[in-house]
């Protein structure tokens, strides 16, 4: 895997990120977390640049989440259904993340990106449930941030022992999913009371 992504990185560099991250978010099977956490190794090696890292990465999750939001929104379930398999998105997929966002919404925006298998769906499933546009790219463009920095950091102090995240990510999904939430409330409830001293200002 290693081989794989240094010459998609190294021939590609920061546009090659955003462009696989994007795919990989959309559904493509593309491995995020490694890239991620190999983009963070590069950048404690010196061979990349962190601030255009974090920029790349985040571009390439924002705009696969938004993407697959669109598509959702457009052409709903039917089309998912047909065609998700394609992509990774088993049935069994889509009908567990329509629960989620049934009972969760906005906070699963957010917290989805954490858990494997869930961020290539969730966003599909606000767009067929009409979430306002200004509600989903709120919550969804702050989990991609969050997510994409927090493996690149995690990558770059892991250094040549990058590689141990994806067992680490596909053992613990629960434990990243508990994280991302109390993330997730922290967020909303910071953004609760900066809302209610506008009011009283």
């Amino acid at each position: 895997m290693e081989n794989l992504l240094e010459l998609l990185i190294m021939r590609y560099g920061y546009f090659g990120l955003t462009l696989a991250l994007s795919l990989g978010i959309v559904g493509v099977p593309v491995p995020d977390e490694a890239l991620l956490t190999y983009s963070g190794y590069l950048v404690g090696d010196g061979r990349l640049l962190a601030p255009l890292v974090v920029l790349s990465a985040f571009l390439g999750a924002a705009i696969g989440i938004t993407a697959s939001y669109m598509i959702g929104n457009r052409f709903g379930l039917p089309f998912l259904l047909k065609y998700g398999p394609r992509v990774r998105l088993s049935p069994a997929k889509i009908e567990r993340a329509q629960g989620w966002m049934n009972r969760y919404g906005k906070l699963l925006l957010f917290a989805g990106f954490f858990i494997p298998g869930l961020r290539h769906v969730t966003a599909y499933m606000a767009g067929m449930s009409r979430f306002k546009l200004r509600t989903f790219l709120l919550y969804a463009y702050a989990g991609a941030l969050v997510w994409s920095t927090l493996f690149i950091y995690v990558g770059y102090m892991l250094g040549e022992e990058w590689e141990t995240v994806k067992t680490y990510v596909h053992h613990n999904a629960r434990t990243l999913l508990f994280i991302a939430c109390v993330l997730a409330l922290v967020a909303l409830i910071f953004r609760v009371m900066l809302n209610g001293r506008k009011v009283k200002a």
